[in-house]
């Protein structure tokens, strides 16, 4: 008499199947999705990091990076925000919009300032813990914008790149310890 293998049931047979998908789904990923902005400075090293903390809560873990250290502003960096709060991305455009102009040393033209705030809705996305958003300067460009899984914008605007990077390493500072630690500077 022949060996007969179990029979699955139907519900069972259902789990295995969804199970086969997702391996094979995992599979054809890329080995580290998050790192997509990678393609942009593929010898990109870590320069600092630091936590940015309003009220003792963390807002988001930054690193910077650049091929080489220390950062050489005239050459592309990115800068990897993961966050451990949820924050909307018109939060996030009126934040930076309103450190833009805090750090100006002149005041910003309001049809600048309206332009910019528009490019920076297209390209953010809501966040929440554990979500990421890195961003690559590319100098006499602009920059562009990336979310775990792919490119969210790229924004040919020099003077918005500069002036938006400026906010995590430029002074005056809102939190001068994040940006020396960002900078590989002692605190």
């Amino acid at each position: 008499m022949r060996h007969q293998p179990p029979r699955l049931r139907p519900e069972r047979l259902i789990v295995a199947c969804l199970a086969l998908l997702c391996l094979a789904a995992a599979a054809s990923m890329p080995a580290r999705a998050a790192e997509v902005w990678r393609d942009a400075l593929p010898e990109a090293q870590v320069v600092g990091s630091g936590t940015m903390r309003w009220l003792g809560f963390r807002i988001y873990q930054a690193t910077l990076w650049a091929p080489r250290r220390p950062l050489d502003p005239d050459q592309a960096f990115a800068l990897q925000l993961q966050y451990h709060v949820r924050v909307t991305r018109d939060k996030l455009a009126a934040t930076s919009i309103e450190e833009i102009q805090r750090m100006s040393p002149t005041l910003i033209a309001a049809p600048t300032l309206a332009r910019w705030k528009a490019e920076l809705l297209r390209a953010f996305v809501d966040v929440a813990d554990g979500d990421e958003l890195v961003g690559v300067y590319l100098p006499g460009r602009g920059m562009r914008l990336y979310d775990r899984e792919r490119m969210l914008a790229e924004i040919g605007d020099a003077e918005l790149a500069r002036a938006f990077f400026n906010i995590w390493l430029g002074q005056p500072s809102r939190d001068d310890s994040l940006r020396r630690s960002l900078l590989g500077e002692a605190p």
